[in-house]
């Protein structure tokens, strides 16, 4: 779309840097503004933090900190700011899902949205898109929201309206849905029993002799993915557990596995899978985590590792991250304070890893590579993912496969370095 306009670009102080009429030209990636007989502006939508439409006025909030704003559009006011969000929300569903399979599209409805962990409200109409592990609401003026079916607490559905609730206390009341109301509700709680059911299965092969209810217990704990916890999934069934631990040896990581485990919090051990990752390509996935932490000992701490792989022909490297800050671990005075803060960021983990689809370049990448072109695609969810920049924050740093020995020493020297850097913004690298 393309339409005459004036504009506005400002810094962070309000300061104006440019003003005047411009032409808009608005195209599948990218916002040109061009003025007449000055420098044009080129804005990649990927590059568009937020976007509010207000009074006749369109504002957009960039990555330095400045301010832009699209003013006197006339009669096509509505279309291009309806344009402007349709075309942008677009390239971000992109990066957010990961080529993920959709299963229904194009449903209208009004939304009324809250989320008091992140203060997000959203009043106003929308589209909602099903797909094979979660569901989006595109709204009309702000940005996507993504659900993992894994994290639905309760759904109520009436007459007229559906109501989805998380885990983490964030609802959607979608009314107004028309004649698609009955193909929307039919097909998510199609989705999301098919999800259950897949682990269900999986579960009965590592174990065949366990009752149904068993394995409906279990898969619970480990819905869609998630790395469950040992004593959650012993409280369940011990010998699933056991089961388990010898699935990774399958995989290749069973070594790593057992060299982390003397060091771990053992109850607080975490192994998941996922089938399907990409497709019927990948077959099982299998990850775990593995926290070190201790009180008033010298041993490695205040670390939390993370492994995951498809096969052992995959490459492969085990991820480190501080647990809390390096300043305030040695200030800890029961161990049942580090319980709490290992679970909780256990619980971002799993957040984080369902929501990036186990991506783990845009854990490590540094800032300055995610301006590359190839990993623009991660800009966004490090942007807007809250624990995604948690894990980026307290990354210690991976250590790289290439014999068993190079391996354990690497780790050994991590976490040495954990424990004797005072900086929480310390990265490891290796010296080999």
């Amino acid at each position: 779309m393309e339409c005459p306009a004036h504009y506005s670009l400002c810094d962070d102080a309000g300061g104006t840097i440019a003003t005047g009429p411009a032409h808009l030209r608005l195209c599948e990636e990218d916002l040109s503004v061009i003025p007449r007989f000055s420098e044009p502006l080129f804005f990649p939508l990927r590059d568009i933090l937020e976007l509010r439409c207000d009074d006749y006025r369109i504002t957009l909030q960039l990555p330095s900190q400045e301010h832009l704003t699209l003013h006197n559009l006339g009669y096509k006011y509505e279309d291009f700011a309806r344009i402007l969000a349709r075309v942008r929300n677009e390239v971000i569903l992109k990066d957010m899902l990961m080529h993920e399979t959709l299963r229904k599209t194009g449903v209208g409805a009004s939304l009324d949205y809250h989320d008091p962990q992140h203060e997000r409200d959203y009043h106003g109409t929308c589209e909602v898109r099903l797909y094979e592990t979660g569901f989006v609401v595109i709204p009309e003026n702000s940005d996507i929201v993504r659900c993992p079916y894994s994290e639905i607490a309760t759904v109520h559905q009436d007459d007229v309206s559906l109501t989805i609730t998380t885990e983490y206390g964030a609802t959607f009341t979608f009314h107004h849905i028309g004649t698609q109301f009955d193909s929307l509700t039919k097909t998510l709680s199609l989705l999301m029993n098919e999800l259950s059911l897949k682990v269900q299965a999986t579960l009965r092969e590592i174990l065949p002799e366990a009752e149904p209810s068993v394995v409906r217990r279990a898969a619970r704990y480990m819905r869609d993915g998630k790395a469950a916890k040992k004593s959650d999934i012993e409280s369940v069934s011990p010998a699933l557990w056991r089961e388990l631990e010898k699935r990774l040896e399958t995989v290749g990581i069973k070594e790593e596995y057992d060299f982390l485990k003397h060091m771990a919090q053992q109850e607080r051990l975490c192994i998941g899978f996922k089938r399907g990752l990409m497709g019927d390509i990948t077959g099982e996935y299998l990850w775990f985590l593995a926290p070190m932490y201790s009180i008033g000992t010298n041993l490695p701490g205040n670390a939390l590792a993370m492994e995951a792989t498809s096969g052992e022909d995959s490459g492969r490297a085990t991820y480190f991250f501080r647990i809390t800050s390096r300043k305030t671990y040695p200030n800890y005075r029961t161990i049942d304070e580090l319980h709490r803060e290992t679970d909780q960021f256990i619980t971002a983990i799993n957040r984080c890893m369902l929501a990036i689809n186990f991506r783990r370049e845009p854990v490590y990448l540094p800032d300055h590579r995610l301006n590359e072109p190839r990993y623009h695609k991660y800009r966004y969810s490090v942007l807007k993912i809250p624990e995604l920049r948690v894990l980026r924050e307290r990354f210690i740093g991976r250590v790289i496969h290439s014999s068993l020995e190079q391996w354990k020493n690497d780790v050994m020297d991590l976490l040495r370095f954990n424990t004797t850097s005072s900086e929480d913004t310390a990265k490891w690298k290796s010296t080999a």
